[in-house]
């Protein structure tokens, strides 16, 4: 993924984009929010991960600008100001995740790896209007699902669940993929929400049709071939 991240502290700047680098990511290091907006304003990235405190233009209002400017590339803050009423702050200015310092490279890599999934997929969803997988339709517009000409009544979340697996072209979507896309959850192991939903989806979608769509791989997830 191309990364860029806003951090004026030379120690922590560093070890960032050494850590990011070394994860096979292209990582732009700025060190002055005004110099991160222009940037945010005329590159594609795939996630922003900005200081709340920096020079020129401290984090939060480089955010607020992109919004304004309409750029919706997921927002990661990584900053020591670790209040309640801090991170409120920032999501509702529209970020997307809140990492307070002093973290753990493995937490914020696992962070950036989740909101670039999900630039991903959302990505994914403006290419087509109409999904097709054997006999099912998806129509993303409708949000109507058919099956050999036949409405299928499915609630938000199946349909969320259904397009998610159409899309993943026959890959295996694991559980905890399935949580960020559809739930926007990371990981959670007391859930049970992704199996009741598949059930739930197989006793519309396979059932009256007498047949299995969805193949559950043992000890991996679930996948749809055509």
């Amino acid at each position: 993924m191309r990364l860029m991240v806003l951090e004026d502290d030379p120690e922590i700047g560093q070890w960032v984009y050494d850590g990011l680098t070394r994860e096979g990511h292209v990582v732009d290091w700025l060190k002055d929010g005004r110099e991160a907006l222009a940037a945010g304003s005329i590159n594609s990235y795939d996630v922003l991960i900005l200081d709340r405190m920096t020079p020129g233009l401290d984090g939060l209002s480089v955010l607020k600008a992109l919004r304004a400017a309409k750029v919706a590339t997921p927002v990661l803050f990584l900053t020591a100001m670790g209040d309640v009423d801090d991170r409120v702050e920032g999501l509702e200015a529209g970020g997307d995740d809140y990492l307070a310092k002093p973290f753990a490279f493995s937490e914020l890599k696992a962070r950036v790896g989740a909101l670039g999934r999900r630039s991903s997929f959302a990505s994914e969803q403006t290419e087509t209007t109409k999904l097709n997988v054997k006999d099912i339709e998806l129509d993303l517009l409708r949000r109507k699902c058919t099956r050999a000409g036949q409405d299928v009544d499915l609630n938000g979340k199946e349909f969320a669940l259904l397009e998610a697996l159409i899309r993943s072209n026959g890959r295996i979507q694991t559980r905890n993929m399935l949580l960020e896309k559809v739930w926007n959850m990371n990981f959670d192991p007391t859930t049970s929400v992704v199996e009741t939903h598949i059930s739930r989806l197989r006793g519309k979608i396979e059932k009256p049709f007498g047949d299995t769509v969805i193949r559950t791989v043992r000890g991996a997830g679930y996948v749809i071939e055509d």
